[in-house]
């Protein structure tokens, strides 16, 4: 089966970072400190790229965005009656204003139904998070109509410019505030770099596009990744392959 190193273990957290875990992840998704606020300027990049097909469409593109977060990409997107999210921290959506325009909230992709497929997949700053990302990108492939797109945004995980970048502004930030080496925290969360999403990305779809913020996509900041036509072979086949493993682990011997 491809993909052995998955599903991936998110690294436990020191007992000093988990006192503090919880709020930073809320004031850095919200951009409530002047590394975050930078930060999320930056990431408009990736949500102007994401929206861009659904602002120029002549009609609504029904949508499900995975790993929505605070909805925080509501705001680029053209309005949309079909708009489903699928988050698993419903904290960080809670009270927000766009939840009016959403339909449905599932947490997890597996709980979405492939009998209503989407015009459009999207994703933005989620798919460095996955464990199971080769899962998730399958079922993707499974829930698109036929001209359908899979639309997903990632910081260069693994990359020199975007590490760089972190570590003179989120990174200095956390060390200056509780004394603490930030990439403890970027371990846990960025469990895969770029390359490998990008192998899940091409494994699965016949067709992907890149176009990225910075010199190469090696020396970028973030990169955008439009995905057509997926391999339904592959995608069923992964699926199945996965379900078979899970259960051979499960009997006792």
């Amino acid at each position: 089966m491809p993909f052995n190193g998955f599903p991936k273990i998110r690294p436990a957290l020191p007992s000093e970072y988990q006192k503090i875990y919880l709020k930073h992840i809320q004031e850095n998704r919200h951009g409530q400190s002047p590394a975050s606020r930078l930060s999320t300027a930056l990431e408009g990049w990736m949500h102007r790229r994401i929206a861009k097909d659904a602002r120029e469409s002549n009609h609504s593109l029904s949508t499900l965005e995975i790993g929505a977060g605070t909805l925080n990409h509501l705001r680029y997107e053209a309005h949309n009656p079909t708009y489903d999210i699928v988050e698993p921290a419903h904290y960080l959506f809670n009270g927000s204003p766009f939840l009016s325009l959403l339909r449905t909230i599932y947490s997890e992709v597996k709980e979405v139904q492939p009998d209503t497929p989407y015009d459009r997949i999207i994703s933005i700053a989620s798919f460095e998070h996955i464990c199971n990302l080769p899962e998730v990108v399958a079922r993707c492939g499974l829930l698109l109509k036929p001209d359908g797109q899979l639309r997903a945004a990632i910081p260069t995980e693994g990359g020199p410019l975007w590490k760089l970048g972190w570590k003179l502004t989120t990174g200095w930030e956390f060390k200056r505030r509780y004394g603490l080496d930030y990439e403890v925290i970027m371990r846990r969360e960025h469990v895969n770099t770029w390359k490998e999403v990008a192998d899940v990305l091409n494994y699965f779809f016949k067709a992907v596009e890149c176009s990225y913020l910075g010199l190469s996509r090696a020396l970028s900041f973030y990169q955008v990744y439009i995905c057509r036509d997926p391999d339904r072979t592959k995608c069923s086949d992964y699926l199945s392959q996965r379900k078979f493993s899970i259960n051979m682990m499960s009997l006792p011997f």
